[in-house]
Protein backbone atom coordinates (compact mmCIF):
# COMPACT_ATOMS: atom_id res chain seq x y z
CA UNK A 1 0.00 0.00 0.00
CA UNK A 2 2.66 2.36 0.73
CA UNK A 3 4.36 1.97 -2.61
CA UNK A 4 1.55 2.20 -4.26
CA UNK A 5 0.13 5.23 -2.64
CA UNK A 6 3.69 7.51 -2.58
CA UNK A 7 3.05 8.92 -5.76
CA UNK A 8 0.07 9.97 -5.34
CA UNK A 9 0.91 10.88 -2.34
CA UNK A 10 3.52 13.51 -3.61
CA UNK A 11 1.10 14.96 -6.03
CA UNK A 12 -1.66 15.61 -3.64
CA UNK A 13 0.16 17.09 -1.32
CA UNK A 14 1.80 19.05 -4.65
CA UNK A 15 -1.64 20.32 -5.63
CA UNK A 16 -2.76 21.80 -2.21
CA UNK A 17 0.91 23.67 -2.36
CA UNK A 18 0.66 25.08 -5.66
CA UNK A 19 -2.70 26.63 -5.26
CA UNK A 20 -1.14 29.57 -3.59
CA UNK A 21 -0.18 30.49 -7.11
CA UNK A 22 -3.62 30.75 -7.08
CA UNK A 23 -4.01 33.48 -4.71
CA UNK A 24 -0.97 34.88 -6.06
CA UNK A 25 -3.07 35.25 -9.18
CA UNK A 26 -6.19 36.63 -7.73
CA UNK A 27 -3.99 39.44 -6.40
CA UNK A 28 -2.21 41.05 -8.85
CA UNK A 29 -4.90 40.70 -11.70
CA UNK A 30 -7.98 41.98 -9.82
CA UNK A 31 -8.45 45.51 -8.24
CA UNK A 32 -10.74 44.46 -4.99
CA UNK A 33 -10.62 41.63 -3.15
CA UNK A 34 -13.89 39.30 -3.05
CA UNK A 35 -14.71 38.90 0.35
CA UNK A 36 -17.70 37.06 0.22
CA UNK A 37 -15.76 33.93 -2.24
CA UNK A 38 -13.49 34.28 0.40
CA UNK A 39 -15.57 33.90 3.33
CA UNK A 40 -18.02 31.45 1.87
CA UNK A 41 -14.49 29.23 0.52
CA UNK A 42 -12.43 29.66 4.12
CA UNK A 43 -15.84 28.70 6.08
CA UNK A 44 -15.98 25.52 3.43
CA UNK A 45 -12.50 24.72 4.21
CA UNK A 46 -12.81 24.55 8.15
CA UNK A 47 -16.41 22.56 7.49
CA UNK A 48 -14.41 20.04 5.61
CA UNK A 49 -11.49 19.49 7.98
CA UNK A 50 -13.61 19.52 11.21
CA UNK A 51 -15.86 16.77 9.92
CA UNK A 52 -13.07 14.49 8.71
CA UNK A 53 -11.31 14.81 12.22
CA UNK A 54 -13.77 13.95 14.13
CA UNK A 55 -15.48 11.74 11.74
CA UNK A 56 -13.19 9.66 10.10
CA UNK A 57 -9.98 10.31 11.45
CA UNK A 58 -10.14 9.81 15.16
CA UNK A 59 -12.48 7.29 14.86
CA UNK A 60 -9.62 5.31 11.84
CA UNK A 61 -6.62 6.22 14.72
CA UNK A 62 -8.78 4.59 17.25
CA UNK A 63 -9.12 1.40 15.43
CA UNK A 64 -5.20 0.85 14.04
CA UNK A 65 -4.06 1.67 17.83
CA UNK A 66 -6.37 -0.95 18.71
CA UNK A 67 -4.81 -3.60 16.87
CA UNK A 68 -1.64 -3.16 18.83
CA UNK A 69 -2.79 -1.45 22.37
CA UNK A 70 -6.87 -2.59 22.72
CA UNK A 71 -6.65 -1.44 26.35
CA UNK A 72 -4.83 2.33 25.97
CA UNK A 73 -5.60 3.16 22.21
CA UNK A 74 -8.15 6.04 23.40
CA UNK A 75 -5.67 7.31 25.66
CA UNK A 76 -2.70 6.77 22.71
CA UNK A 77 -5.77 8.83 20.26
CA UNK A 78 -6.23 11.18 22.62
CA UNK A 79 -2.57 12.05 23.44
CA UNK A 80 -1.29 11.98 19.43
CA UNK A 81 -4.57 14.37 18.97
CA UNK A 82 -3.62 17.30 21.31
CA UNK A 83 0.48 17.21 20.22
CA UNK A 84 -0.64 17.80 16.77
CA UNK A 85 -2.64 20.52 18.31
CA UNK A 86 0.69 21.43 19.99
CA UNK A 87 2.78 21.25 17.08
CA UNK A 88 1.26 23.74 15.08
CA UNK A 89 0.23 26.07 18.06
CA UNK A 90 4.34 26.28 19.03
CA UNK A 91 5.08 27.13 14.98
CA UNK A 92 1.98 30.12 15.10
CA UNK A 93 3.88 31.10 18.69
CA UNK A 94 7.30 31.32 16.87
CA UNK A 95 6.02 33.59 13.97
CA UNK A 96 5.51 37.42 14.94
CA UNK A 97 1.65 38.50 14.52
CA UNK A 98 2.38 40.97 11.91
CA UNK A 99 4.23 38.51 9.87
CA UNK A 100 1.96 35.37 10.18
CA UNK A 101 0.41 33.95 7.46
CA UNK A 102 -3.43 33.77 8.59
CA UNK A 103 -2.91 38.23 9.09
CA UNK A 104 -5.32 38.56 5.99
CA UNK A 105 -4.52 41.65 3.23
CA UNK A 106 -6.97 43.02 0.67
CA UNK A 107 -5.62 44.23 -2.52
CA UNK A 108 -6.87 47.53 -2.17
CA UNK A 109 -5.58 47.89 1.26
CA UNK A 110 -2.15 47.52 -0.22
CA UNK A 111 -2.62 49.86 -3.35
CA UNK A 112 -2.82 52.50 -0.48
CA UNK A 113 0.63 52.08 1.01
CA UNK A 114 3.30 54.25 -0.85
CA UNK A 115 6.39 52.76 1.01
CA UNK A 116 7.68 49.64 -1.11
CA UNK A 117 10.67 48.85 0.79
CA UNK A 118 8.20 48.08 3.48
CA UNK A 119 6.23 45.91 1.30
CA UNK A 120 8.56 44.34 0.05
CA UNK A 121 9.94 43.11 3.67
CA UNK A 122 6.31 42.36 4.64
CA UNK A 123 6.05 40.57 1.50
CA UNK A 124 9.26 38.19 1.90
CA UNK A 125 8.81 37.71 5.69
CA UNK A 126 5.14 36.44 4.73
CA UNK A 127 6.65 34.20 2.11
CA UNK A 128 9.20 32.65 4.88
CA UNK A 129 6.41 32.37 7.68
CA UNK A 130 4.04 30.69 5.43
CA UNK A 131 6.79 28.16 4.25
CA UNK A 132 7.25 27.36 7.96
CA UNK A 133 3.48 26.90 8.27
CA UNK A 134 2.95 24.84 5.58
CA UNK A 135 5.84 22.57 6.37
CA UNK A 136 3.36 20.56 8.99
CA UNK A 137 0.31 20.88 6.81
CA UNK A 138 2.21 18.93 4.12
CA UNK A 139 3.42 16.36 6.33
CA UNK A 140 -0.98 16.14 7.16
CA UNK A 141 -1.92 15.63 3.63
CA UNK A 142 1.03 13.33 2.75
CA UNK A 143 0.69 10.83 5.62
CA UNK A 144 -2.82 10.65 5.04
CA UNK A 145 -2.35 10.01 1.36
CA UNK A 146 -0.56 7.11 2.42
CA UNK A 147 -3.20 5.67 4.75
CA UNK A 148 -5.99 6.84 2.16
CA UNK A 149 -6.25 8.86 -0.92
CA UNK A 150 -10.41 8.43 -0.24
CA UNK A 151 -9.60 11.00 3.00
CA UNK A 152 -6.11 12.75 1.45
CA UNK A 153 -8.00 14.55 -1.94
CA UNK A 154 -11.09 16.51 -0.01
CA UNK A 155 -8.03 17.44 2.99
CA UNK A 156 -5.93 18.55 0.42
CA UNK A 157 -8.67 20.17 -1.66
CA UNK A 158 -9.44 22.06 1.79
CA UNK A 159 -5.90 23.17 2.76
CA UNK A 160 -5.47 24.35 -0.99
CA UNK A 161 -8.74 26.49 -0.37
CA UNK A 162 -6.85 27.48 2.77
CA UNK A 163 -3.37 28.65 0.74
CA UNK A 164 -5.38 30.95 -1.26
CA UNK A 165 -5.52 33.67 1.01
CA UNK A 166 -1.80 32.85 1.51
CA UNK A 167 -0.72 33.55 -1.48
CA UNK A 168 -2.63 37.20 -1.35
CA UNK A 169 -0.78 37.59 1.12
CA UNK A 170 2.41 36.92 -0.24
CA UNK A 171 2.22 38.57 -3.57
CA UNK A 172 -0.01 41.50 -2.98
CA UNK A 173 2.72 43.44 -1.42
CA UNK A 174 5.63 41.83 -3.88
CA UNK A 175 3.70 43.32 -6.53
CA UNK A 176 3.37 47.11 -5.34
CA UNK A 177 6.58 47.01 -3.92
CA UNK A 178 8.29 45.80 -7.22
CA UNK A 179 5.55 46.48 -9.94
CA UNK A 180 6.29 43.10 -10.80
CA UNK A 181 3.36 40.22 -11.53
CA UNK A 182 6.13 37.54 -12.35
CA UNK A 183 7.57 38.15 -8.90
CA UNK A 184 5.02 38.13 -6.84
CA UNK A 185 3.60 34.54 -8.58
CA UNK A 186 6.66 32.77 -8.36
CA UNK A 187 7.70 34.14 -4.61
CA UNK A 188 3.84 32.99 -3.71
CA UNK A 189 3.89 30.32 -5.38
CA UNK A 190 8.22 28.94 -3.80
CA UNK A 191 6.47 29.58 -0.26
CA UNK A 192 3.49 26.75 -0.82
CA UNK A 193 6.63 24.28 -2.19
CA UNK A 194 7.12 23.47 1.62
CA UNK A 195 4.23 21.82 1.25
CA UNK A 196 5.50 18.78 -1.02
CA UNK A 197 8.40 18.94 0.85
CA UNK A 198 7.13 18.62 3.85
CA UNK A 199 5.21 15.52 3.00
CA UNK A 200 8.74 14.06 2.00
CA UNK A 201 10.54 15.09 4.64
CA UNK A 202 7.40 13.37 6.91
CA UNK A 203 7.17 10.64 4.70
CA UNK A 204 11.29 9.45 5.20
CA UNK A 205 11.60 10.63 8.75
CA UNK A 206 7.85 8.52 9.93
CA UNK A 207 8.34 5.35 7.38
CA UNK A 208 9.61 3.42 10.01
CA UNK A 209 7.16 3.64 11.61
CA UNK A 210 4.12 2.98 9.03
CA UNK A 211 2.79 0.15 10.97
CA UNK A 212 -0.64 -0.02 12.60
CA UNK A 213 0.03 1.51 15.58
CA UNK A 214 2.85 4.37 13.82
CA UNK A 215 0.04 5.09 11.21
CA UNK A 216 -2.79 5.44 13.79
CA UNK A 217 -0.69 8.09 15.99
CA UNK A 218 -0.23 9.99 12.09
CA UNK A 219 -4.01 10.14 12.01
CA UNK A 220 -4.72 11.34 15.41
CA UNK A 221 -1.83 13.70 15.05
CA UNK A 222 -3.20 15.32 11.54
CA UNK A 223 -6.52 15.27 13.27
CA UNK A 224 -4.95 17.21 15.58
CA UNK A 225 -3.45 20.10 13.11
CA UNK A 226 -6.51 20.16 11.25
CA UNK A 227 -8.62 21.22 13.55
CA UNK A 228 -6.33 23.94 15.14
CA UNK A 229 -6.04 25.25 11.50
CA UNK A 230 -9.84 25.42 11.50
CA UNK A 231 -10.49 27.22 14.43
CA UNK A 232 -7.72 29.35 14.89
CA UNK A 233 -6.92 30.65 11.17
CA UNK A 234 -9.77 29.42 8.21
CA UNK A 235 -12.70 30.34 10.67
CA UNK A 236 -11.42 33.34 12.30
CA UNK A 237 -9.97 34.48 8.87
CA UNK A 238 -13.42 34.18 7.04
CA UNK A 239 -15.02 36.30 9.84
CA UNK A 240 -12.17 39.08 9.66
CA UNK A 241 -13.48 39.37 5.80
CA UNK A 242 -16.86 40.78 6.92
CA UNK A 243 -19.17 38.24 5.74
CA UNK A 244 -20.15 36.06 8.39
CA UNK A 245 -23.14 34.45 7.01
CA UNK A 246 -21.24 33.49 4.27
CA UNK A 247 -18.73 31.90 6.06
CA UNK A 248 -21.22 30.01 7.90
CA UNK A 249 -22.75 28.95 4.93
CA UNK A 250 -19.42 27.87 3.62
CA UNK A 251 -18.83 25.71 6.95
CA UNK A 252 -21.65 23.68 6.78
CA UNK A 253 -21.70 23.38 3.11
CA UNK A 254 -17.64 21.88 3.61
CA UNK A 255 -19.54 19.45 6.61
CA UNK A 256 -22.22 17.85 4.13
CA UNK A 257 -19.80 18.10 1.28
CA UNK A 258 -17.66 15.65 3.18
CA UNK A 259 -20.73 13.80 4.49
CA UNK A 260 -21.59 12.97 1.22
CA UNK A 261 -18.79 12.14 -0.76
CA UNK A 262 -17.85 9.41 2.11
CA UNK A 263 -20.89 8.05 2.00
CA UNK A 264 -20.58 7.69 -1.34
CA UNK A 265 -17.06 6.81 -1.76
CA UNK A 266 -17.83 4.01 0.73
CA UNK A 267 -15.72 4.75 3.39
CA UNK A 268 -16.56 3.47 6.40
CA UNK A 269 -18.06 5.59 9.07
Amino acid sequence: MVSNNLLYAFLITLFAGLSTGIGSALAVFTKKTNTKFLSFALGLSAGVMIYISFVELFPQAIELISDTAPRQAELYTALAFFVGIAVIFVIDMIIPDADNPHELHKVEDMQKSQNSHALRRLGIITAVAIAIHNFPEGIATFSTAMVSLELAIPIAVAIAIHNIPEGIAVSIPIYYATGSRKKAFWLSLLSGMAEPIGGLFGFLLLRQFLDSFGLGIIMATVAGIMVYISVDELLPGAEKYGQHHYAIVGFIVGMAIMAMSLLMLGVSL
